[in-house]
């Protein structure tokens, strides 16, 4: 009887221990998308109090500014007709730090904020010194022979003049910082003096000149507190919904976020679309597929091969033109009217014709294509590169004596990638919490139904064991008239009595 006491117990603890597995494995199931959920909108709307807003004001991603030059290796072949041959100098790599001020939030559920950025060189990391010299168009000679091709004769002759007394020609050669972040040019100073303000610059000229410690401009964002699909998402730049630089109002819509974080619970479908100042115009990017950075499950998303398509090739587009061949951009309407465009590295995805008329070129999807890989679950990026490039638009024209016999040309000048990825104890305590715990948490609901089930089917089958035992041990009693219980001890000695007192009443007959 011990014995099937004793599996009886052993059958009522599995029992107990089983509901107990089967209960917190359904709790799980149940309960924990809901609370991956809620952890999720906690750590990535733009609460003061939550882990998303310092990572929001304080970038902890390094980034990197990376720029190539394309030099001119035949100038003087270039104005008398020949075709330009380029080579690509670089990268120079500079470490690109970001500070968020101005914070301010709204009662609209908005906050807007300043970002200023700054540039510090990474010799360590580029191939060459911002002391190279390098031979590129000169800028101002060329844009303002193109801005200047309908003026009369006579203002074309005295601008050459001008230039020609500046000791300005069509080719410059410049150190490689001088390019970037600008160098004194008496030439602005004598034009802004004939009228100030006629050149937005105070003596320094540069591509970047106006980059560095600057910021892109005033950024009104959702912070998710009330709708959080809609956090990160824009409201407004510069107080304005949409900007006024194209010719239609789709292409002067401000859609998307500012490119640093996206709505979490994103799929393939999702859409991914951000607003730069750089590029003066929103940006849509198209899913390309499902990834892994680092154990975190990602989306990666790239710039459709339409992106700067011309109007004839892709309708839509028609509103930034002024147009010329595919796979180029007309920016000259935010660029002070310079006869800029704006292309993916080495003209990828552009027209074949493009490519013709420059030697040197060599687009590749791997090299020169953008992209962004987020993670689905939160919308930040784990690792993006951001890669577009700047083109002059240069050509012969005859009151201008430096231009020469230039053939007309989209001369690539540089191409830039702003590039970053998530490291380092961030990362890590990131994947901790984001990845790792949720990932414990889904398998172990799962091996906790499991589990629990396989404790209550053994609790069963050792519960109906020990009853079986306990029958097999207890003897089996003959059925006895009247409802009379047989006793094994008692019945001999009742059959010996009733025995004797037979033989005493009934004698021997």
């Amino acid at each position: 009887m011990a014995r099937c006491c004793s599996a009886f117990r052993a059958a009522v603890g599995l029992a107990v221990a089983g509901l107990l597995c089967l209960g917190s494995g359904v709790f799980l199931v149940v309960s924990l998308p809901a609370i991956l959920e809620e952890q999720v909108v906690k750590n990535v709307r733009l609460d003061p109090s939550g882990m998303a807003f310092n990572m929001w004001k304080d970038l902890p991603v390094p980034f990197f500014f990376s720029v190539y030059l394309f030099e001119v290796l035949n100038p003087k072949e270039v104005l008398q007709g020949g075709k330009p041959v380029v080579t690509q100098r670089g990268p120079y790599v500079y470490r690109e730090h970001r500070e968020k001020t101005n914070i301010t939030f709204h009662d609209n559920d908005t906050i807007s904020f300043l970002e200023y950025r700054s540039f510090y060189f990474r010799p360590e990391l580029s191939v060459g010194l911002e002391s190279d010299y390098v031979v590129i168009p000169n800028i101002l000679v060329s844009a303002a022979a193109v801005m200047l091709e309908g003026m009369p004769a006579g203002v074309q002759m005295l601008v050459s003049a001008t230039f020609a007394a500046f000791g300005q020609g069509a080719f410059v050669n410049r150190t490689v910082g001088e390019i970037l972040w600008g160098y004194d040019e008496p030439l602005i100073d004598f034009l802004n003096s004939i009228k100030p303000g006629l050149l937005p610059f105070k003596g320094k000229f540069g591509l970047f000149a106006e980059f560095n410690n600057s910021n892109t401009g005033l950024f009104t964002v959702y912070t998710g507190m009330k709708n959080i699909s809609r956090v990160h998402m824009i409201d407004s730049w510069n107080g304005l919904k949409e900007v006024s630089y194209w010719n239609s109002d789709q292409c002067n819509m401000i859609n998307g976020t500012s490119g640093q974080i996206w709505p979490p619970f994103m799929t393939p479908s999702s859409p991914v679309e951000l607003y730069s100042p750089d590029a003066c115009r929103s940006i849509k990017l198209n899913y390309s597929r499902s990834g892994d950075f680092k154990g975190i499950p990602t989306l990666r998303y790239v710039a459709p091969k339409n992106l700067f398509d011309n109007g004839t090739d892709y309708p839509p587009n028609e509103g930034f033109c002024p147009c010329r061949q595919s796979g180029i951009q007309n920016v000259s309407s935010c660029r002070l009217n310079a006869p800029v465009f704006m292309s993916h590295p080495h003209f990828l995805n552009a027209d074949p014709e493009l490519l013709e008329t420059v030697d040197g070129l060599h687009p590749n999807e791997e090299k020169h294509g953008l992209f962004v890989d987020l993670h689905s679950l939160t919308g930040i990026p784990m690792n993006c590169s951001i890669k577009l490039q700047l083109n002059l638009f240069m050509k012969r024209v005859p009151g201008i004596w430096q231009t020469g016999s230039i053939k007309t040309v989209v001369l690539p000048l540089i191409w830039f990638s702003e590039s970053g990825e998530i490291e380092g104890d961030v990362f890590t305590m990131y994947r901790t919490f984001m990845v790792t715990i949720p990932t414990v948490l889904n398998y172990a609901q799962y091996i906790l139904v499991a589990l629990g089930s396989l404790l209550l089917v053994t609790a069963t089958l050792l519960g109906l064991r020990s009853k079986r035992d306990a029958r097999a041990k207890t003897p089996q009693m003959p059925n006895l008239p009247n409802g009379q219980i047989q006793d094994s001890e008692t019945t001999p000695l009742l059959q010996k009595d009733s025995s004797t007192v037979h033989s005493s009443i009934f004698p021997d007959t």
